[in-house]
């Protein structure tokens, strides 16, 4: 296993590369999981197993870097699709940091990209994650994929409706979230455990990231009811996958 130990946007360089990682050290307690729900079975593989094999399949990226807690035995690398760094930290914004510091012992430049994403959000697919390269990679601050808010929004005040938001201008942030090694290992060492996501600490900077359209399926399973969602989904896609390549071998 791998041990660790005021930004100005980036000029576009064509010879940058492209860093996955995945913190995948929590515990998920709102899930009602009875372990780590990023190891919880969904159509017969572990979750965090099926957000791999989506990045597996993009071709541009150098590596996929996997954070998981210092005693986290149950992810392993069965070849070099991946690799596993046992420096996970309290919070999601800790793990995110270590695992950056951990990609440039690996051989990464500040100068790369590193796409951020949720190991709960299995349902990603290959050409999401291309999507939101082609969109950031000649950007000068990078950006997120996120989703137009498709509901009504209300403000609330002691379990009643205080007010109903204007929802034109609101999305939902999903991940990858795409920035510049080095520029986001500087922005969430100055916004320190108070950030959820990493376009967070990138707009504290003063920062403004693009947004990408995402994927109503791109949710993070956080939920008991999310579990159920995911698998079905899973399974759908299963099945289409199947019945492709039945059709094509008639």
């Amino acid at each position: 296993m791998i041990h660790t130990t005021a930004i100005t946007p980036a000029r576009p360089s064509d010879s940058s590369r492209f860093w996955a990682l995945i913190p995948c050290a929590g515990m998920g307690a709102r899930s009602g999981a009875s372990g780590p729900k990023q190891y919880q079975i969904l159509a017969g593989q572990a979750m965090v197993q099926h957000t791999l094999a989506a990045f597996a399949s993009v071709a541009r990226l150098t590596r996929t870097l996997v954070v998981v807690a210092a005693d986290d035995e149950v992810l392993v690398s069965p070849d070099e699709s991946f690799l596993v760094a046992p420096c996970g930290g309290s919070t999601r914004a800790a793990s995110v940091l270590n695992g950056l510091n951990d990609l440039l012992l690996q051989g990464a430049e500040p100068d790369d990209w590193a796409l951020v994403h949720d190991a709960a959000r299995c349902l990603v697919t290959p050409a999401q994650i291309n999507a939101l390269i082609d969109a950031c990679c000649q950007d000068a601050v990078g950006g997120l994929l996120a989703h137009k808010l498709p509901d009504t929004l209300k403000a609330e005040t002691g379990g009643r409706v205080a007010s109903t938001l204007d929802r034109s201008d609101k999305w939902l942030a999903q991940t990858p979230q795409m920035f510049r090694i080095g520029a986001l290992i500087e922005a969430l060492q100055q916004a320190g455990d108070r950030v959820t996501d990493e376009s967070s600490a990138m707009e504290l900077m003063g920062l403004r990231p693009l947004l990408v359209q995402g994927s109503a399926q791109n949710f993070k399973v956080t939920y008991p009811e999310d579990f159920a969602l995911a698998e079905a989904v899973l399974n759908a896609r299963l099945q289409q996958t199947l019945a492709d390549i039945s059709s094509a071998l008639r």
